[in-house]
């Protein structure tokens, strides 16, 4: 497996999501990112119709290419398309100047990984995860995997994985398929873990997993706000679960965001957490918070109080 740094870069939010990111804010975001030893950038190009993958690649030009890993996605072709509005739909603020065909066929995923490639200004990319198959398993486990395999044998790609928000299909896929990763989005967290039994699996495989989603849409972030939680209005039953947690958090001196970075890295499978940011400012308040120690006996009083 590619070694990535314990923390990464998503690449969703430079894509616009929810609202305009500036181009300031997004390298700012970046050039933190890097200040804090961050070398692992991930990005798709579902995140803002390639506006993400051409911010990163932007941004990594010129920099040494051993120093950084690229994780990049394929299972949605953009196809060019001159429709009036944004993509708020789809939830990016950006121009619809394309739109998103599913295709996990073995073509699908060259033509996706190219134009990627186009993109990003790069000649290849260290990590391929197919993305989000949750409707698609047939085609994506008997087309995109085998085609992403040999790319990764003919040394096109460093690695293959699969990003999901659920953890069945990816468990399914690790048993049956023969991943060095798992993406795995919120299943995973300080707030709630029923993907546990993919994180052993992967364990027990030497199977890699990234967490992403470690704040799971803003609510593991900001709990006093009853923010999002799975890209909709946080359940008010889970806000409270959460303010619970960020109570204990606070009594040994630790904040809740610190902790939901953490928490996914007290797993063995856990090789590093995405996080997705959309300025400097944030970027540096949580590699700073990322870089704090954890007591263990918080650990210990969550469980206590049955809150994991």
């Amino acid at each position: 497996m590619i070694p990535l740094s314990r923390l990464g870069f998503g690449g969703g939010p430079i894509g616009n999501l929810y609202a305009e990111v500036s181009d300031v804010d997004a390298f700012g975001a970046l050039e933190a990112a890097w200040d804090a030893g961050v070398r692992y950038f991930d990005t798709a190009p579902h995140y803002g119709l390639g506006l993400s993958e051409r911010r990163i690649g932007s941004f990594l030009a010129g920099r040494p290419r051993s120093e950084f890993v690229v994780s990049t996605k394929v299972g949605r072709v953009l196809e060019p398309g001159f429709g009036a509005g944004d993509d708020m739909a789809n939830g990016f603020a950006v121009p619809a100047t394309a739109w998103r065909r599913w295709d996990f066929s073995a073509d699908g995923v060259r033509r996706s990984l190219e134009s990627s490639l186009d993109r990003l200004g790069l000649d290849r990319v260290d990590v391929v995860y197919v993305h989000d198959p949750d409707a698609h398993w047939e085609q994506a486990s008997a087309e995109a995997v085998p085609a992403l395999l040999e790319l990764r044998s003919q040394g096109v790609i460093g690695a293959v994985g699969v990003g999901m928000n659920q953890w069945e299909m990816p468990a399914r896929f690790v048993r049956e398929t023969d991943l060095d990763v798992v993406l795995l989005a919120g299943r995973y967290t300080v707030l709630e873990q029923p993907g546990t039994p993919l994180l052993d699996l992967c364990a027990a495989r030497g199977v890699s997993v990234v967490a992403a989603g470690v704040f799971n849409s803003g609510l593991l972030a900001r709990p006093e706000v009853g923010d999002r939680y799975d890209y909709r209005a946080a359940p008010e039953a889970l806000v409270q679960r959460a303010r619970r947690i960020a109570e204990v958090c606070a009594r040994h001196g630790v904040t809740l965001p610190q902790a939901a970075m953490s928490f996914p890295l007290r797993h063995p499978a856990v090789v590093s957490v995405l996080l997705g940011v959309r300025s400097a400012a944030e970027m540096r308040a949580n590699a700073e918070a990322f870089d704090r120690p954890t007591p263990p006996t918080l650990w210990d009083d969550l469980l206590s109080e049955s809150l994991l």
